[in-house]
């Protein structure tokens, strides 16, 4: 499929039911660039890094970021050594010039745990527009989007196009697509909208294709566990009274009618469920460190605040190994 066939077969896609997906039918993985010389790039919704060590590994400077949550910032500050700014509406005209814009925007107004009341939400739904502002007084070469699933067909595609069209008034090319961790290295079900955009006469992007199978639970899991993460011996009744697993390990996973079901991978983490939404095994909670292995974060990327802090980090970020793919695409494209 060309790019421009692509493009336009996620453009009309969005205008749907959002009952499609979009094609994997997509060029050939990009590899990380190790050398990236003179790229730099800012980090907005920062969170706890993800976007940010994406770039790093892809030889990408970050050279500003912003984080209006203080123990988000302070955990990013302390892993990452670059402190972030903090509202982005107090401190956008401090951004510098730079190649690859990257925001995680926010993404409780378009969710499927949310309101849904998308850009009506004044406090959280049209910050994305602070990022179209800033990309049209600092033209960047490159911006990254990253939100959840649901903002690619949130008012039957409304909301993704009054993003879109701006961005294209100024001379960007955009392509949309929808990225699952699973297909990246991760034992997590997490499926996110992307939407790259492309100065024009930058070369078609290659999007990055699925990287097999993900890994076995058991590569996320520690071996041990203190007994403050096990739930409670009458939820762990209620779990096992309710459903039989047919794997081990697996996440056990409540929805939202209570419904309870099992499965070899994570369901997405998300960060204001409850602390029983997801159990190992039926029978303990998720503890820091795999919280962070099912976003990919690497080992010696360290927690600083307390189990809800972390909890919140990690379901607000975004899939490293997934932001660093979309970024080599981007990489290339700017070659």
């Amino acid at each position: 499929m060309s790019y421009e066939l692509e493009q336009q077969f996620c453009l009309d896609w969005i205008t749907q039911d959002g009952h499609a997906e979009i094609s994997s039918i997509r060029s050939d993985d990009p590899t990380p660039c190790a050398d990236a010389p003179g790229l730099t790039a800012v980090d907005l919704f920062c969170g706890i890094g993800g976007f940010h060590i994406a770039a790093v590994q892809n030889g990408i400077d970050v050279t500003f970021a912003s984080e209006i949550d203080k123990d988000a910032a302070d955990c990013y500050e302390a892993n990452l050594e670059l402190k972030p700014h903090g509202d982005i509406l107090h401190c956008k005209s401090e951004i510098p010039p730079h190649d690859i814009l990257m925001a995680g925007f926010p993404c409780q107004p378009f969710s499927i745990m949310g309101k849904g009341n998308g850009l009506e939400d004044t406090a959280q739904g049209r910050l994305v527009f602070e990022v179209v502002e800033i990309a049209e007084r600092l033209r960047p070469s490159a911006i990254v989007l990253e939100n959840v699933k649901r903002f690619a067909t949130h008012a039957q595609g409304k909301t993704m196009r009054s993003v879109i069209q701006p961005l294209e008034r100024l001379d960007y090319d955009i392509t949309p697509a929808i990225l699952n961790a699973l297909n990246f290295g991760l034992p997590q079900k997490r499926e996110r909208t992307f939407i790259v955009a492309l100065k024009k006469g930058a070369k078609p992007m290659p999007w990055p294709t699925p990287q097999g199978p993900p890994p076995s639970l058991s590569s996320i899991l520690e071996e041990k566990v203190d007994a403050r993460y096990y739930a409670n011996p009458k939820i762990q009744a209620d779990r096992r009274r309710d459903h039989q697993a047919k794997h081990k390990p697996a996440i056990w996973h409540e929805n939202r009618i209570g419904l309870v079901n099992s499965h070899p991978y994570c369901c997405a983490l998300r960060a204001g469920s409850s602390h029983n939404y997801l159990l190992v095994d039926g029978e303990r909670r998720l503890t820091e460190r795999e919280m962070l292995r099912l976003q990919g974060f690497p080992e010696p990327y360290m927690p600083t605040g307390r189990y809800g802090q972390t909890k919140k980090q990690a379901g607000n970020a975004v899939p490293v190994p997934v932001a660093a793919a979309v970024l080599a695409g981007v990489m290339e494209a700017l070659k």
